[in-house]
């Protein structure tokens, strides 16, 4: 079995003059992403590994679930190929992922992922909001052979409120 955690960058601040990829997060942000890191505490999951789009805010993001989660830092695999909105990038990296590890996070940016839990997930989301987590299992051996999963849960900050 092979289950992929998919976290959306929590909500980003356009207040200041940087370029995309260097937006902070904003201080709802930053409550939202603790909310629903500690929520997801109480399943117990522990990945073997973590790969975090270098945004800023993606980055930030996995931090916090890291430290929320007592995971070490040293499991974040920084990688551009996250970068990407529409998806397909994305989709080639799941599907590229090494079969050494079973449980995979993997925090990054909408359009993309609110794609790939429709893609890949059974339940419909219309769309994944920030600081958003879903957690789909696939009943394979192989990333290679994702396809349809079965989506296990879902985590919203606005559901935690």
């Amino acid at each position: 079995m092979r289950q992929l955690v998919l976290i959306r960058h929590a909500k980003s601040s356009w207040k200041y003059d940087v370029t995309d990829a260097e937006r902070p997060l904003k201080k709802r942000g930053l409550r939202d992403a603790a909310l629903v890191s500690k929520s997801f505490k109480k399943e117990g999951f522990l990945p073997d590994i973590i790969f975090s789009s270098h945004a800023n805010r993606a980055l930030s993001t996995c931090k916090i679930f890291v430290e929320n989660l007592h995971l070490d830092e040293k499991m974040i695999h920084i990688t551009e190929e996250l970068y990407d909105f529409g998806g397909q990038n994305v989709m080639n990296f799941i599907k590229n992922i090494d079969n050494s590890y079973e449980k995979v996070m993997i925090f990054g940016h909408n359009h993309a992922f609110t794609s790939i839990c429709n893609i890949f997930g059974d339940q419909f989301i219309d769309n994944l909001p920030t600081s958003g987590l879903v957690v789909i299992n696939f009943d394979v051996t192989s990333w290679q052979d994702v396809k349809k999963g079965i989506t296990k849960l879902t985590i919203f900050p606005r559901d935690l409120k």
